[in-house]
């Protein structure tokens, strides 16, 4: 019927999956998966699963991850790798993190103390890797708040310089003592500062500059983003820009051959599992060698206009690569009309550069502005175009969701959002809606797809 299904390839397990029971020794089970900061979460994104043991893997070839793509071959004509940067080097936390900010990259290349003090970084390690916890920004986090935070959470040898008490020294412990608590009204905290001080105090644990290897103890990564911290900030120029040198080689430039030589150890063997297309989601902070290898190995990235991978503020459908799935939102986005709300700055950039049109942008995201956007996606030389089916009805009024806040499929660091999104009418329903029907087959049509 000339109709093909493309399914997906989570890049993660649960750690109470069978997977993880039957084959513990695949996966690093006192480790954690995620995201380093991004659009989504300034904090970063912690999913939760287990971190894969690849160097297990290896022995057998991959068996188990081929067997996994080979079982998506008997329903699917093409499939789609969830966060392909994970096979190049996966964020890596332990468990007792609950934010992903102080992850590392695993495999990476971090540094021994000797080449941190050959880089001119010749800080004592407790300054490097201990939260750096000082009484004058501590306001700034916890405002009236501040001497509780301290008499409960934190202990003082000279009251300027505080460490956590033992009980509260993860993030693990923090989440497990604010769940236990039962917050009033008449309380020292009540339900809504209780997490604005659980966040503080989360926060304060990524207060440090370097965080140690989950798997060799006395190497150490430079923590992403260490210029927005407070340990960062009180340190003189000098420091400021030998650690600024060294985060941007480490992040950007030292780990990529390894990258990409960790990434076409796993890659070949896997996609040469089945005869699916396989489509990749390559977003986030993306290595240098990421497109090389894609292309190498035929691999479809995917274009968000939102989410440029150049320096734009936004993508262009029409400079697309070939090779490549192209969208205007993603699962981790919000659909075009709740996007149009969110800043009203970008959206009028949007609307003047990217759409062209003069004046003021309107307030709210029309069935024609929709239409627009969606027809110049699908013009797009991009192999395919996959649209979000919250955009596509949000060409009809009379078809898309009235509560444009409740289309939202998932949000990254938020677990109480986690794939919510249900459809709201059924099949009969779009079969019976003839003009939307008709109008949209014209529209594709006129595209030439």
């Amino acid at each position: 019927m000339g109709i093909g299904l493309k399914g997906d390839i989570p890049i993660g397990i649960s750690p109470n999956s069978v997977d993880a029971w039957c084959h513990p020794e695949l996966f690093r089970l006192n480790t954690q998966t995620g995201a380093p900061p991004d659009a989504f979460s300034i904090s970063g994104q912690n999913w939760g699963f287990p971190t894969y043991n690849w160097d297990a893997m290896a022995k057998d070839h991959f068996d188990w991850f081929c067997h996994r793509f080979r079982k998506m071959a008997d329903g699917f004509d093409a499939y789609r790798i969830d966060h392909v940067l994970g096979f190049f080097r996966i964020w890596e936390m332990p468990v007792t993190d609950v934010w992903g900010l102080c992850g590392r990259f695993c495999p990476a290349l971090p540094y021994t103390i000797q080449e941190l003090h050959n880089s001119g970084i010749d800080l004592p390690l407790e300054r490097l890797t201990q939260p750096y916890i000082k009484s004058h920004f501590l306001p700034e986090l916890f405002g009236e708040l501040t001497d509780y935070v301290k008499r409960t959470f934190l202990t003082t040898g000279d009251g300027d310089s505080f460490t956590f008490k033992t009980e509260f020294d993860t993030q693990r412990k923090i989440k497990d003592w604010f769940d236990s608590q039962t917050f009033t009204d008449d309380g020292p905290i009540n339900s809504d500062s209780a997490l604005k001080v659980r966040d503080g105090l989360y926060y304060l644990h990524c207060e440090v500059l370097f965080v140690e290897d989950l798997h060799t103890p006395g190497l150490y990564h430079p923590r992403v983003m260490m210029k927005e911290s407070h340990t960062f900030a009180d340190l003189p120029d000098y420091m400021q820009n030998r650690l600024l040198t060294l985060h941007d080689d480490f992040f950007y430039h030292r780990n990529e051959a390894y990258w990409k030589e960790s990434a076409m150890k796993k890659l070949p063997a896997l996609i040469g599992a089945t005869d699916m297309l396989v489509c990749a989601e390559d977003l986030g902070m993306v290595p240098a060698c990421v497109p090389e290898v894609m292309k190498q190995l035929n691999i479809l990235s995917l274009e968000v206009q939102r989410m440029p991978k150049g320096k734009d503020e936004f993508s262009r459908p029409a400079n697309a690569p070939y090779l490549s799935v192209c969208t205007t939102s993603s699962h981790d986005t919000n659909p075009l009309r709740a996007w149009w709300e969110e800043d009203a700055g970008v959206t009028q950039r949007y609307y003047n550069q990217i759409l062209g049109h003069w004046g003021e942008a309107p307030r709210h995201a029309s069935p024609e502005i929709i239409r627009e956007i969606i027809t110049d996606h699908l013009a797009s030389p991009a192999l395919w175009v996959i649209l979000p089916l919250q955009d596509w009805l949000a060409m009809d009024s009379s078809l898309s969701l009235p509560d444009i806040h409740a289309e939202r499929i998932n949000v990254p660091d938020n677990p109480d959002n986690f794939w919510c999104y249900r459809m709201h009418l059924n099949v009969e329903e779009l079969l019976s809606a003839t003009h939307f029907n008709l109008s949209l087959k014209s529209q594709i049509l006129n595209s030439g797809r």
